[in-house]
Formats: C-alpha cells, structure tokens, sequence
C-alpha cells in the first residue's frame, strides 16, 4: 500500500520510476544503508560494541524469515493453507547435507559413490528437490480447500519425517541424525563461524525476500491474489486456478527448502527433532503476528516470535514460576512449569489477534502512509 503512495510534489517521469521498488531518494538511502549496517554486524560484534550472539540471534531469524516468507506466499497471497511446512525444511535440510556429505548407493548391484557436491549445488539442488516434494502435496488442493485442505497438508508432516528416519537409516552413509555437516567453502574461505556464515545466510534472505516482493508484482502474484480472493471469480476470468496453486505450493516449498538448506549448514548437524509439527504451528503464529499478505510480514513475524520466545517469555517465567503454585495449589508445581511457555506464548498470541487481527506489517504500512501524506493525514 505505501509504496504506491509518494510525497508531495514528487512524480513518476517515466516508466521506470513507475515500476522502481524505492522511488525516491531516500527510500534508497534507508535500504541501501539498512542493508549495509546489516553487513557490519559481525565486525561491530567482532570488537565488542554489541555481544556475541547476536550474530547467531540474526542468522535464525534470517533463516525463519525465509520459511516464513514461503508460507506467507501460499497463504497470504494465494490463500492455500498449509501445516506441514516444518516438513518441507527437513527435505531441503537432508537433501542438502545428504549431498554435501555424498552416500552409497546400489545399482544393478553395484555399490555406487555419488558426492560429496559443494554447497553452491547442494542447496538449489535441494531446493528443487523440496519445491518438487511440495507439488506432490499440492495436488489435494485441485479438489479441496479450507480445513480439508489444511489435513491433507497435515499429512506431510507425518509422512515426511517418518520417510526421512526410516529409509535413510539404511544408507550407508546419510543416517536420519547426519553429524558434522560439511562447512560451506566459498572459493577457499571455509564458512564454518556464525560470524562467516552470517554473509550466506543474511544477503541470500534478503535476495528471497526482494524476489517473493517483486513475485507479487507479476501476473503470476496478481493471480495469486485472485485466486485467494476468489477462486471461482478467477476461474471465470480465465485463470487457470489449479495451475496456479501449484506454483504456490511449489514457490512455498522452495523456500521452506532453501531455509532448511542453511539451518543444515548453520547448525553442522541435524535431527528429525529439529522440524516437528509444532514448528509448522510457530511458522502460522508468525505470520499471524506479521499479517499475511503483506511483503514485511515475515520479518516482523519472526522477529515479534523471538522476542516473546528468547527474551520476553524467559523473563517474566520465573515469577509466574514462584507465584503460581500458591495461587493455584490443586496443580502440581512441575506441570505449571512444564506448561508456562506454551501457555504464555498462546495468551500473546490470542492478545495479538484481539487487539492487531491484521498483523504488526499492516500497522506499519499504516504508519508509513500517515508520514509520507503529512501533514494531511486525515
């Protein structure tokens, strides 16, 4: 929304400034800028001016912002609902360390060695590879939508995670727990620090966020759009709606593999633990504290969720921890403890849909529009 609205006095003169992502001057000197004060983090880290794990703190959210920016095109552009999306990190997480480490295969009865593949083909490899397992999941949505659509989804996160601990435990080298992971090499610069990290993690999620941005500026986004806004009106108009919900699904489980990719390399090892249903759940209550449909959503979504997680949650547990048992003694004290994280992340949640239903990116672009038109904001 804001950024179709400009300044006063300032006009497009061509069809370029038209189309331009940031029209004005200063709109590119806050992004370019933002995006270069991002780039100096692990030096200003490096020398102590901000701690240490930020560092790590940022590659996760740039990580869980890719994911979730996947999700937000199923569901907030195109209306496809999905809760098996923490599954489709965990195939673009294990293809992409199974082909960083190599395995054994048989063929014909010939034991054959294929890899180990650098991480530059690793990853779109992978990430081909999940959009293809995402098509397989999207083709329910031809005949269902709403809550049926939501259980059919459902069904990967049971069935790909079983897949991955049971077969995988029959190769001779890619067991479902892969350990030591190898560090990407970027031309002899081995990334094996969250400091040297970071520069593959945070550009390649700030690259996926401006591709899904400019996706929604196409034919292919507006068509998005009409589908979820309705899909039998689209239909009518020519849309080709099951062609479309499968690029959604397939564009969603590509970025869901390209994040699993990284958390692979991030993290050096990985378990089928590590993408659980109750991930898929976190990513939906992300983009519900962003607002889905909005380009900044993810951002703000994840970021919201590490705060109430990392930060805000931890903080006020102890006391809650102290003062519930006298409060509440019919209850045992461990299974208050036991309960206090989930249920205190579901109260924000349900204060989150009470008081910003629309999302936090929503509110943002509310703002941003108030400034630009000042001091005409009525």
């Amino acid at each position: 929304m804001a950024d179709n609205i400009r300044p006063a006095g300032v006009f497009d003169t061509n069809y370029n400034e038209d189309m331009a992502l940031n029209r004005t001057t200063g709109d590119k000197l806050r992004v370019y800028g933002g995006f270069g004060l991002l780039l100096l983090i692990p030096l200003i880290a490096q020398i102590g001016i901000i701690p240490n794990y930020w560092v790590t703190i940022i590659n996760n959210i740039a990580i869980l912002v890719i994911a979730a920016q996947g999700l937000n095109i199923l569901i907030g552009y195109a209306g496809q609902i999905s809760l098996g999306h923490a599954a489709f990190m965990a195939v673009g997480a294990y293809s992409a360390a199974v082909l960083a480490k190599g395995f054994d295969v048989t063929i014909a009865g010939n034991l054959m060695e294929i890899g180990p593949f650098p991480f530059w083909v690793s990853i779109p490899l992978a990430t081909l590879f999940t959009g293809l397992v995402g098509l397989i999941f999207g083709l329910p949505s031809l005949r269902v939508k709403g809550f049926y659509l939501a259980m059919a989804t459902l069904a990967a996160q049971f069935i790909i995670p079983w897949l991955i601990e049971n077969p995988l435990e029959h190769w001779t080298r890619a067991p479902s727990a892969l350990q030591e992971i190898p560090a990407p090499n970027f031309f002899g610069i081995i990334l094996d620090t969250s400091f040297e990290i970071y520069y593959l993690i945070v550009p390649l999620s700030v690259f996926l966020m401006l591709i899904a941005r400019n996706i929604i500026r196409t034919r292919t986004g507006r068509a998005f759009i009409s589908v979820r806004d309705n899909d039998l009106a689209a239909e009518l108009l020519g849309i080709n709606v099951f062609w479309y919900k499968l690029q959604a699904f397939f564009i969603s489980a590509m970025y869901a593999g390209v994040a699993g990719a990284l958390l692979a390399f991030d993290r050096g090892s990985l378990n089928p633990e590590f993408f659980t249903l109750e991930q898929s759940v976190a990513l939906l209550a992300m983009l519900v504290i962003g607002g889905a449909g909005f380009p900044l959503a993810p951002l703000f979504g994840v970021a919201v969720f590490e705060l109430l997680t990392s930060w805000i949650i931890p903080a006020i547990s102890p006391l809650l921890n102290s003062a519930l048992p006298t409060l509440l003694p019919f209850i045992e004290s461990t299974n208050i403890s036991s309960s206090l994280r989930p249920i205190l992340f579901g109260l924000m949640l349900i204060i989150f849909l009470i008081f910003e239903p629309r999302g936090l990116a929503y509110r943002w672009e509310i703002l941003r529009i108030s400034w630009k038109i000042r001091p005409y904001s009525y």
